[in-house]
């Protein structure tokens, strides 16, 4: 059987009679906006972050918009972000009228680095977004001790990190809010879009409820102009079923990731580094090689996919040529972006499936190494 990169068919499979009897359950009621299950799985979800107050909307991106939105962060304000993330981890502030201000990320856990950020911080600075990049937690307490220093907010981008602890804290809770994303493929997905805002300030939750249905508090009085971004209530009903086998699965990522580990330990990649403080759920397993491209083709060639998380910066995407950096802004970043792999990663990877992908990468660089020695450097 090929190795999948990810397998939601075979996640689907295992809980099919409870998800499609929640499912069901939201069609025989008809509650399909802002239902039952909506309610539940915020409740629920909330006590998992160890917050106050959850929130759903119907996307990772809109929740990143509607708190900064709930900030009244807009026209004139900066938010200071990392460039090697994915965009829609900082569209969000162009969008609101707000400028985005990039930072080298930390070069071993590639997420946002506190020192680059009280570097950045200027009169107009409102926000930091700390994106808890492939499921390992941001350093959240030098950061917030920054953003408190000087008054600014924290968002967590906790898209990639569901579960994820830091200090024996969950990410979600750290900052002065998070947002989710529950597309299907992330560590707890859903079978269509959806996101969360979690937080443990009432104020911004109340704002938040109004900022995705049409601005309302009571039906038909509306206090502002608002869009419709609320959680689907078969989506939620889906994630109802999927948050209690969440642990379970991030453990099993975690498993997976050591096989990983070991098995690559004897090939020129450079593997994950994990922080002492932080317990990472390996949303992805991201390798750096000197190579990319060459060896990314042997694995399509011995049946093994790849994905490149995510080879263009920020700040030189086509989308944010406005924002005003140029090519070498960032060298890291720029360097990474070409180095960058990720390897098959989820739940249902089995032991066998590691073992052949670190074959498949040793034979590569075995074969490499006497006619193009140079293709096989260390990073």
């Amino acid at each position: 059987m090929a190795i999948a990169f990810v397998d939601l068919r075979s996640q689907y499979f295992e809980i099919k009679d409870e998800v499609d009897s929640a499912i069901s359950e939201v069609l025989h009621r008809g509650d399909f906006i802002l239902g039952q299950a909506v309610h539940t799985f915020e409740e629920a979800f909330a006590a998992y972050c160890g917050a106050q107050h959850c929130v759903g909307v119907d996307s990772g991106l809109t929740a990143i918009e509607i708190i900064l939105r709930g900030y009244g962060i807009g026209e004139g304000d900066e938010v200071i972000s990392a460039a090697n993330t994915f965009h829609s981890s900082v569209l969000p502030v162009p969008t609101v009228g707000a400028k985005i201000v990039l930072v080298e990320a930390d070069p071993d856990t590639y997420t946002l680095d506190p020192a680059q950020v009280e570097a950045a911080i200027t009169p107009r600075t409102r926000a930091i977004i700390a994106v808890h990049l492939y499921g390992h937690p941001v350093d959240m307490d030098p950061l917030m001790e920054i953003a408190n220093r000087h008054g600014l907010k924290v968002i967590e981008d906790t898209a990639q990190a569901h579960g994820a602890l830091y200090k024996g804290r969950r990410v979600g809770s750290l900052g002065h809010a998070a947002a989710f994303s529950f597309y299907p493929t992330k560590n707890l997905g859903c079978y269509g879009d959806g996101g969360a805002v979690v937080t443990d300030d009432a104020a911004l939750a109340n704002k938040v409820r109004m900022l995705r249905n049409l601005g309302q508090r009571v039906r038909n009085n509306h206090e502002f102009r608002a869009g419709n971004h609320r959680l689907d209530t078969i989506q939620a009903a889906v994630l109802n079923v999927n948050l209690p086998r969440l642990d379970e699965r991030n453990a099993r990522r975690q498993e997976v990731a050591a096989w990983f580990n070991q098995a690559l330990a004897d090939v020129p990649v450079v593997r994950p580094l994990v922080k002492e403080w932080a317990e990472p759920v390996y949303h992805l397993y991201v390798v750096r090689v000197a190579n990319r491209e060459v060896l990314q083709a042997h694995l399509a060639k011995a049946g093994i996919p790849t994905a490149i998380h995510y080879p263009v910066p920020i700040h030189l995407q086509p989308a944010f040529a406005d924002i005003g950096y140029a090519a070498g802004a960032f060298p890291q970043s720029e360097e990474q972006a070409g180095q960058i792999l990720s390897l098959p990663m989820h739940p249902s990877i089995t032991y066998a499936d590691v073992e052949a992908i670190a074959a498949s990468i040793r034979e590569f660089y075995q074969g490499q190494e006497a006619e193009h020695p140079d293709l096989v450097q260390a990073i």
